[in-house]
């Protein structure tokens, strides 16, 4: 048995898994480009192709860094709303919007646990004050939108802002990083729900929408490889 061998934590598995990270995210990195390049070429199948690859991706990233369990999880559930999201059709919205809401409920799980064990107390971006100012946000917001959505869409999108607004306050417990891309993920669907009101939009929104979801998943996944060790 080498030195190397015998030092805890430095498997063969665990440095094998590392090196290949970094292509991993390098290829994240092109797709994600190629993504938004597309929605602002108004080059359809572009998106249609890259979309699909960005959480399996990130969620491989995050995975052979060593990120726990419910953080992957989370990142697969945001991949099948990407994908039923693509389809022109309302069951298919329902599904992937019910798909993004089981992820956050693992991100839940997850902020949950780091505050259970002492990490995310004190001044945190996910202090009651932070609480209070989502909360505030999402009241105006559900009272502004709420006459231009469609009537069958009303309640099922309230619930889910619900939920969304909870996990991007509670993001903070894992530091800055995650504490931004808990807000930009707020914003991101916003900026859909604006859509579906037919509320009016800035120039290429889909890109917008993409640009601030991409940030928000990868802020996300930062915040929680930042502050977590492996086996904790």
């Amino acid at each position: 048995m080498t030195a190397t061998a015998a030092r805890p934590g430095s498997t063969g598995a665990g440095r094998g898994a590392e090196r290949f990270a970094r292509p991993v995210l390098l290829a994240l990195l092109l797709v994600a480009a190629a993504d938004l390049a597309g929605l602002l070429a108004g080059a359809e199948a572009v998106h249609l192709v890259a979309k699909p690859l960005l959480m399996p991706l990130l969620a491989g990233y995050a995975a052979l860094r060593g990120a726990p369990r419910l953080l992957v999880a989370a990142l697969l559930f945001g991949w099948g709303g990407d994908v039923f999201l693509l389809a022109d059709d309302d069951l298919a919205f329902l599904v992937g919007m019910g798909s993004f809401a089981v992820g956050h409920v693992c991100y839940l799980t997850l902020f949950g646990r780091e505050e259970g064990r002492g990490r995310g107390v004190g001044r945190s971006p996910a202090g009651p004050v932070t609480g209070v100012g989502y909360a505030v946000v999402l009241v105006v917001f559900l009272v502004l939108i709420w006459p231009d959505l469609p009537a069958d869409l009303r309640i099922p999108l309230t619930g889910y802002s619900l939920l969304l607004t909870a996990m991007a306050w509670r993001a903070g417990v894992f530091g800055p990083y995650a504490a931004v891309g808990g807000a930009l993920f707020l914003l991101s669907d916003a900026l859909i729900a604006t859509g579906i009101a037919e509320w009016p939009q800035a120039p290429a929104p889909d890109f917008w929408v993409m640009l601030t979801y991409i940030a928000a998943q990868a802020l996300l996944t930062l915040g929680v490889l930042t502050k977590h060790k492996p086996g904790a």
